[in-house]
């Protein structure tokens, strides 16, 4: 009987285990704070190991914040795609109190520990919180202008780690937050691609004009473009104390390039192989400029 007992505590144990990383979306957490690390590692001369602590906590709560409020908001529509219906809120397996509880705990916690760094990186939080929850989420089924809407919060985190080592938003941590902005539209419309008959299921307008079309892929184009020269500009030194060597540069048109292709060869085949190439090379993409910005700043 004991032995029965313990097992079956183990196995809930598991599962809701299992559901808190789904509710808060662990790995999409995990790339926030990989973000957010790297914006604090461009910003220091000395690295404060408490401010970081405190940067990646911070950063991890609020992004399972938000995607905890987002799929409270969006238990019924994920019930109907293949993608979502799985979630711990479609299926019952977890109650919608219970997951407002997380969220709302997570919110306080983040913004709590944000604000122990500097008031200006809570203040950011904040923002990413409310503008992904209360404006992106609900706009889905409304616009296809969600994805700018969308692509705020998500590019707050590179920033945010500039502001929480300098308590300063200037142009630095303007042009980490523009690099990240821009790339997020052929990420997200690359995934929009893929899952649109999924999205079209649930109402939602994830592509540009809400048509999978030649259109749609012209807008992923001219956005890679401009994420491509957003990317280098720090080589010309008008971002103040943020800039690249040439070399750095070159390496990064070079990756930019690489998404280019893929969003050229969508473009030709307008398939989804391609696209699921386009959006993989964008994830590539993304995390190793990233570090290349990194290990360029400490060779200078």
């Amino acid at each position: 009987m004991n032995s029965t007992v313990i097992l079956e505590t183990k196995i809930a144990m598991d599962t809701l285990l299992s559901d808190l990383k789904q509710l808060t979306k662990v790995g999409l957490s995990l790339s926030v704070v990989f973000s957010s690390v790297a914006g604090y590692l461009l910003a220091v001369d000395v690295i404060n190991y408490t401010t970081l602590l405190l940067l990646a906590l911070g950063g991890f709560f609020m992004v399972g914040a938000s995607n905890s409020f987002n799929q409270v908001i969006e238990k019924d529509t994920d019930a109907l795609m293949l993608r979502t219906k799985n979630r711990p809120l479609p299926t019952g397996r977890m109650s919608v109190n219970f997951a407002m509880f997380i969220a709302v705990l997570f919110t306080i916690l983040g913004l709590a520990i944000l604000y122990s760094i500097n008031p200006k990186t809570a203040l950011f939080g904040a923002i990413s919180i409310f503008l992904y929850t209360s404006v992106y989420t609900p706009l889905k089924s409304v616009t296809p202008l969600t994805v700018f809407v969308g692509a705020i919060p998500g590019a707050i985190p590179f920033m945010l780690g500039w502001v929480a080592a300098t308590n300063q938003f200037g142009i630095e941590a303007g042009m980490l937050f523009m690099i990240q902005f821009f790339w997020q539209f052929p990420h997200f419309w690359a995934i929009g691609w893929l899952q649109f008959e999924e999205y079209k299921k649930a109402g939602f307008n994830m592509l540009p004009m809400n048509t999978k079309d030649k259109s749609a892929v012209k807008q992923i184009i001219f956005y890679t473009v401009i994420m491509i020269l957003v990317s280098i500009a720090p080589v010309l030194k008008v971002s103040g104390d943020f800039y690249i060597y040439p070399l750095t540069a070159v390496i990064v048109a070079l990756l930019g390039i690489i998404m280019l292709y893929y969003g050229v060869k969508l473009h030709k085949s307008e398939q989804n192989t391609d696209a699921r190439k386009l959006m993989l090379a964008s994830v590539l993409y993304i995390t190793i400029v990233q570090i290349i910005y990194v290990v360029d700043k400490f060779l200078h």
